[in-house]
């Protein structure tokens, strides 16, 4: 019996002991979205590209990954050629 009760005791400090540090460790980035000690650093927008829209499906892409025909944005050649949809 003194052998089990060990055990168990064993097996919950090493549980206790995981849950502290996972929460020690999740406690830096926490502290930034509760508004106590400094905000986080804004994101930096320098590489932001534009998103365009397909004039056929309606799909969301960046402006480098779209193809552009008739002065619309497609995202793809098969889209371009089907054109716009009208439903």
């Amino acid at each position: 019996m003194g052998k089990i009760l060990f055990w168990f005791v064993v097996i919950l400090a090493v549980l206790i002991a995981a849950r502290l540090l996972a929460r020690s460790g999740s406690g830096s980035q926490q502290a930034g979205r509760s508004g106590k000690g400094r905000p986080p650093a804004p994101a930096d927008m320098s590489d932001a590209e534009s998103m365009v829209r397909c004039a056929h499906c309606g799909i969301h892409m960046p402006r480098s990954e779209a193809y552009l025909s008739d002065g619309r944005t497609w995202c793809g050649q098969e889209h371009a050629r089907l054109g716009v949809r009208t439903d």
